[in-house]
């Protein structure tokens, strides 16, 4: 994208963390923005410390498990903005421990949001922005955990490997259209998704205090990779746009376990005998 200046963004999760971040990372490069989130009180922080900056921006509650939910936002989003070009498909929550402890309530939550989230997000946007013909970029926030496999966030991890498949297929679906696509896998980032609890609707249940998941900050030294600031990674998600970037990877650190997983899977046709089917 040359520029990002007038064009418009729609953000969900957008009232904190990495999606408040990148908004005033897209805001400062000129954007017009819309936040989209579920808790109405962070929401409409966020929206006025943008506008107290100078930004315009917008906020619009929405439940993104919901269809109907996200194609109103996207239609509040079109109004208020006129055009939009951005789509960061952010939200997201998680549940810790093993899956033998998983409930299925814990498996349904976390795929409503991480997963049919970002399909819903594309049902909604995508059409409007093929229709506009101005190209575009749609983004979303995947994990190191949909890269590779990590214990102990068995429901998340299979969430954000589809994440992965979606904005990988995608990414080869739309280029004719001149839309862009980027994925973010971030290892820990200093965001509240260690407290998804919070925003957990009834029909789910009590989450088990042992489902919680682990302390993600520093101190926790059985996490692996650095604690990220949000403004890092925000910055780097907004040059994934303005470079047509697929793979967002703040975390050098991942490299080498991303390398071993593909190795594993490559060493496997050597144990078949060269990719030989059995007799």
């Amino acid at each position: 994208m040359d520029t990002l200046e007038g064009k418009g963004a729609v953000i969900t999760g957008g009232a904190s963390g990495i999606g408040l971040a990148t908004a005033k990372v897209l805001a400062g490069r000129g954007a017009k923005v819309v936040l989209a989130d579920i808790e109405q009180t962070a929401l409409d922080a966020a929206v006025d410390g943008l506008r107290a900056s100078g930004a315009e921006a917008h906020g619009v509650v929405c439940d993104v498990r919901s269809l109907e939910s996200v194609q109103a936002m996207a239609d509040a989003a079109f109004d208020a903005l006129g055009k939009v070009h951005i789509v960061f498909n952010n939200a997201g929550v998680a549940v810790g421990g093993p899956i033998l402890a998983m409930t299925h309530d814990d498996w349904r939550w976390t795929i409503d949001v991480d997963l049919w989230g970002p399909i819903h997000g594309v049902e909604a946007f995508l059409p409007r922005l093929v229709e506009q013909g101005e190209g575009g970029h749609v983004l979303f926030t995947s994990s190191f955990a949909g890269l590779v496999p990590n214990k102990g966030l068995g429901p998340y991890c299979v969430a954000k490997y589809g994440v992965v498949a979606l904005a990988e297929v995608l990414w080869r679906e739309v280029r004719e259209h001149g839309i862009g696509v980027s994925v973010l896998c971030p290892m820990r980032v200093a965001t509240n998704i260690g407290h998804s609890e919070r925003n957990r609707q009834p029909e789910y249940g009590e989450i088990a205090p042992t489902a919680r998941v682990a302390d993600q900050s520093e101190g926790n030294t059985e996490l692996a990779g650095r604690v990220l600031d949000v403004d890092g990674v925000a910055e780097l998600t907004v040059q994934a746009i303005e470079h047509n970037r697929l793979y967002i990877l703040p975390h050098e650190e991942s490299r080498e376990s991303i390398r071993r997983r593909f190795a594993r899977i490559d060493k496997t046709f050597e144990e078949q005998g060269m990719g030989a089917a059995p007799s």
